[in-house]
């Protein structure tokens, strides 16, 4: 039995469907990024590094990769995300530079970041020496990945059981989560690949993230308010959709009420780019709506700054769907 088919078998669940749709790819990695990284990253696009690290990420060209947050940033996220690279080219603005190229659509945030430890015990096995200490391998920004590695990762990552599932008023979302579970056993594997990483977990694990930085709070109005069930009832909202090329990235979303995201969706709200709330002209009832919004009269953003709205995804959404 190949090392593959045995990590498959180890680790099952969504790990199983990740590896039985990649059999044919030979070679994942790790790339380390941190938010205030020298680099010019945008991990959900472009991955940049020196050339002493290009042969290892050649490696990875065409396969997936994991990002981690090292252990040296303030509240780090650990593992947090995957990728597949689609080329690796020399950055055309710096000399002796390269890039990885995200392959668009495949860029996944963790439901769960996954720790570099959990209780005591190293995630990423393949850094361990012969003494069971981990070694020098642990300091390089990029490095290869070991199938079993990635199964682990990928399995706790992407969690089967979800706390902050889509509300039962989002039907889209659960009726997809129904379709994927009738007849699972029979859909062909690359199906149940495209089915569980197109939507489903992406939804999920947009929803999840999006909250999570948010506090659960509506951005627009502020508040925070928690049904009787103990659930949320607040949304999370692409800034850019989904249907227009929009990433499943925290950076993309917002948290909003129910009324808020069915205005901004309809773009009777909208926000400029140093995130104040703007009120479309074209609204019936402006006193209204003015009065939902905060006192601060600005978006109540998280305080991590690659979790902030992107000024490129606001100005998409003013040029394309706010009703001036």
């Amino acid at each position: 039995m190949s090392n593959k088919s045995h990590a498959v078998q180890e680790f099952g669940g969504l790990a199983a469907i990740f590896f039985e749709a990649m059999i044919a790819v030979m070679a994942f990695g790790v790339f380390i990024h941190r938010t205030d990284s020298i680099y010019d990253d945008v991990p959900s696009e472009r991955y940049q590094f020196p050339s002493q690290y290009l042969s290892r990420a050649q490696q990875c060209e065409g396969d997936w990769i994991v990002y981690l947050e090292p252990s040296k940033v303030r509240q780090t996220k650990g593992y947090f995300a995957v990728a597949k690279v689609q080329e690796i080219i020399a950055d055309p603005r710096a000399s002796d530079m390269y890039i990885a190229v995200i392959e668009p659509g495949t860029y996944l945030d963790f439901g769960d970041p996954v720790p570099f430890r959990d209780q005591n015990i190293v995630i990423e096995q393949g850094l361990l020496n012969d003494q069971g200490n981990i070694s020098g391998r642990a300091q390089s920004a990029v490095r290869p990945l070991s199938d079993t590695d990635f199964a682990r990762i990928i399995n706790r990552g992407l969690i089967d059981e979800d706390g902050i599932l889509p509300r039962l008023g989002d039907q889209s979302a659960v009726d997809g989560f129904a379709e994927v579970h009738e007849d699972f056993d029979h859909v062909p594997m690359r199906e149940r690949v495209k089915h569980l990483t197109n939507r489903t977990i992406r939804d999920r694990n947009f929803r999840r993230n999006v909250l999570r930085a948010y506090g659960e709070r509506c951005a627009i109005t502020g508040l925070r308010l928690i049904n009787g069930g103990g659930r949320a009832e607040v949304e999370a909202a692409h800034i850019r959709p989904v249907e227009q090329n929009g990433p499943d990235i925290i950076s993309n979303g917002i948290a909003l009420s129910g009324t808020a995201h069915w205005m901004f969706d309809r773009g009777l709200v909208g926000l400029s780019d140093d995130m104040e709330i703007l009120v479309s002209r074209q609204i019936n009832d402006r006193g209204a709506v003015t009065g939902m919004i905060n006192t601060t009269g600005h978006l109540l953003i998280p305080e991590r700054r690659s979790e902030q709205p992107r000024r490129e995804f606001c100005s998409w959404h003013r040029e394309n769907c706010f009703k001036q």
